[in-house]
């Protein structure tokens, strides 16, 4: 090939610089070829040997990376820079480039975030203490992607050379309506995330709320719901859960418990004087119960009344009632056996003739 034909100018290019062009093209084009079918898949067969799961992640965004549309507009782009060329086709190219990168780089951080929630949910499983319900978990990934997806728009019109300022003001208007509107679910789906990160109570913990009491059974995205003692479901909306007093009985170690006995005004004072020793030995045999106090508190209305306090030594509500159960039966029995009366609503009227 003879100087004077490469010297030939087409274009406000020499046949030399598009030969010296097209030569770079290919070069480029072969050396993005051999990082993905031979790097990139060698890297691959690595990753699955090793027990990390960070490695295959890297390999799946390398290979989502490899469209062949990407690595030919790539090496077209940049083996146009060596010749002079229409200012045209350079800003389509770039343009081209701009979406194709960004749409790539968004995919990354989906695949990222998609790891992100695969590790969440696989801890929680292996722990018994914290668990998340999935739709939470789903519904931040879903946030986060959205507000990525939002970034890379909006990073890709302003390369675009349009104003997004008056369009970010315009979706902050429009978005301030939407939550005018839905500020109800809204307020429920922030609640959520409140629960999620406060953690105040957890799935299968027992709880009480005003009136309501139950065991946790599930925490959603709207509400959370309880299986009540009484076995019914009761669904309550995250919101009112986040701005009550809730009563937490899963951490409780132990259970303060006091109540009333009260006996008749006949009963001799000797009688009363033995109540509280009666009480101490009956606590002496119930395993799970710690005796605080016994005292003659009152005289009521119509009874003597004594007080006892203890502590019963489990967080479960049916071992409380169980112990409350058997001391009752003891109480009555050694009345009983000591001839003492309980009382009950009387009332006596005296005649004066």
């Amino acid at each position: 090939m003879n100087g004077a034909f490469l010297s030939r100018e087409i274009l406000g290019n020499t046949v030399g610089q598009y030969l010296y062009a097209l030569g770079a093209f290919l070069a480029i084009l072969f050396g993005l070829w051999v990082f993905k079918e031979i790097v990139v898949v060698r890297l691959g067969k690595l990753a699955r040997k090793t027990k990390t799961k960070l490695d295959d992640l890297a390999v799946k965004i390398l290979s989502n990376a490899g469209w062949p549309l990407f690595y030919i507009l790539l090496s077209f782009y940049l083996a146009l820079k060596l010749i002079h060329s229409p200012q045209i086709l350079d800003r389509v190219l770039y343009y081209s480039l701009i979406v194709i990168v960004s749409y790539l780089a968004v995919r990354a951080t989906e695949h990222i975030i998609d790891f992100a929630e695969e590790k969440v949910i696989e801890k929680q499983e292996q722990t018994e203490e914290r668990k998340i319900d999935k739709a939470v978990i789903d519904l931040l990934s879903k946030s986060v992607k959205i507000i990525v997806w939002s970034l890379a728009i909006v990073l890709v019109l302003d390369n675009f050379g349009y104003n997004v300022s008056t369009l970010i003001a315009g979706l902050g208007i429009g978005g301030i309506a939407v939550a005018f509107a839905l500020q109800n679910i809204l307020s429920d789906i922030f609640a959520s995330f409140s629960i999620y990160f406060d953690r105040p109570f957890q799935v299968g913990d027992f709880i009480v709320i005003g009136q309501d009491k139950g065991t946790v059974k599930h925490i959603g995205i709207k509400s959370t719901r309880l299986q009540t003692l009484e076995g019914q479901e009761l669904i309550i909306a995250n919101k009112e859960l986040t701005s009550v007093r809730v009563n937490n009985y899963k951490k409780m170690k132990r259970r303060r418990v006091d109540f009333t006995i009260g006996v008749t005004y006949e009963t001799s004072t000797e009688k009363l004087r033995k109540i509280p020793a009666i009480i101490e030995k009956i606590f002496e045999s119930i395993e799970l119960a710690d005796l605080d106090r016994a005292h003659f508190k009152e005289f009521a209305d119509f009874s003597l009344n004594f007080e006892i306090v203890y502590y019963i030594n489990s967080k479960k509500y049916l071992d409380y009632m169980d112990t409350q159960q058997e001391i009752n039966f003891k109480i009555k029995e050694a009345f009983e056996k000591e001839k003492i009366e309980m009382a009950y609503p009387t009332q006596t009227v005296f005649v004066k003739k």
